[in-house]
């Protein structure tokens, strides 16, 4: 959910990518103000938009899973690619990370300070709200917070993937090993982090023209089959396999099976999350809609929503009678696609500004003359 934002005395900063890098591009990339810089293509802000909508549905339908199948076929589906998208996004937009000192400064602050002050803060609402004495420690991100720490790995690593011959077969490779390896620790979610490095190595490879084919109408088609395709696939096998595969946090052994079972999910997740994520590019509107504007606040509304989400489960929502009744599911959904829309808003920007994109300007030295760093 920050590559190379505009120059500003603001600091806009997004989960995916900048504006910075989308003019380089010829594309849009994303900003945490409110304004829209001239030059950014909807495409990406809706395609932003529209996957947050879908992190936000699934972290919905968690506590509905046992009692319907049609929304655990439903979890199942939009789990298989709606991070990979955002991944995607965020390597693409990352094209141009070679760690430049103000790209540094960018990461520190929009990807690194907002881990830490998130990471303490949920913990400390978990121990308010839900009791107990949940341990404060910043290697292990605690529920949406590891998508900060995987980005900020990522981003780091970005300067290997253009020196590397195979860059996608090589990320495909560690995400393989990590699938029959039980011993790697929890230290920075560190499985899941390899296990979707595929998808961000991939982004990094993509250019304007490659989006572009997916507009074809020929390859709209084929789009619109993957997706009626992939749902009867999720409606097959939610009674049959645990959803935790899906969360690519456990090795095959971890999860009870044969280590070679985990080879063969991870093609199978990595392959069907590619194709997702495609169709779902296929169908993202290009031109601006009403949701457009809101792509550039996807990160409030992927930090914020856990609060939420977690304060449902404790405080039991889900227990309520009409929830469990057949219009539960469609009322969690609306309920849920409607928060998270408003938590994109310009207003909640504003509010918390400071604890996502805090200005910190105060901490770096600035750049002088002939390009050398000198203190403030």
């Amino acid at each position: 959910m920050t590559t190379e934002p505009p120059t500003t005395k603001t600091h806009p900063t997004d989960i995916t990518g900048t504006a910075r890098a989308a003019r380089t591009a010829g594309t849009a990339g994303t900003a945490g103000t409110g304004e829209r810089p001239a030059g950014r293509d909807p495409f990406f802000d809706n395609a932003k938009y529209l996957a947050i909508l879908l992190v936000g549905l699934g972290h919905s339908w968690g506590p509905l899973l046992d009692g319907s199948r049609s929304a655990a076929a439903l979890y199942m589906f939009v789990y298989t690619f709606h991070m990979p998208a955002f991944i995607l996004i965020a390597g693409y937009f990352s094209r141009h990370w070679t760690g430049r000192p103000e790209q540094l400064k960018r990461l520190i602050t929009g990807i690194g300070v907002p881990y830490l002050v998130f990471e303490v803060l949920y913990i400390a609402f978990h121990r308010q709200v839900a009791g107990g004495d949940q341990p404060f420690s910043l290697l292990d991100p605690y529920y949406v917070t590891w998508f900060l720490i995987a980005l900020f790995i990522w981003r780091l690593t970005t300067p290997l993937w253009r020196v590397v011959r195979w860059p996608v077969a090589v990320a495909f490779l560690i995400a393989a090993a990590a699938s029959v390896q039980p011993h790697l620790g929890d230290d920075f979610n560190i499985v899941r982090v390899f296990q979707f490095l595929p998808f961000f190595v991939l982004g990094l490879q993509l250019r304007p023209e490659h989006f572009a084919l997916l507009r074809r109408p020929g390859v709209r088609t084929a789009a619109g089959i993957t997706v009626l395709a992939g749902l009867a696939v999720a409606y097959w096998a939610a009674p049959r396999y645990t959803n935790r595969w899906f969360y690519r946090t456990y090795s095959a052994q971890e999860l009870g099976y044969e280590w070679w079972a985990g080879l063969v999910m991870v093609t199978a997740l990595t392959v069907c999350g590619l194709l997702l994520t495609a169709a779902f590019l296929a169908f993202t509107p290009t031109r601006r809609m009403w949701f457009t504007a809101l792509g550039a606040g996807t990160v409030y509304g992927y930090l914020l929503h856990g609060f939420l989400a977690k304060f449902s489960r404790w405080r039991d929502w889900y227990e309520a009678e009409w929830v469990q009744g057949p219009a539960g599911l469609p009322a969690v959904t609306l309920i849920a696609a409607v928060v998270m829309t408003l938590l994109c808003t310009s207003p909640v920007r504003r509010v918390f500004r400071a604890l996502v994109e805090p200005a910190m300007d105060w901490a770096f030295k600035r750049e002088g003359p002939g390009g050398q760093l000198v203190p403030r």
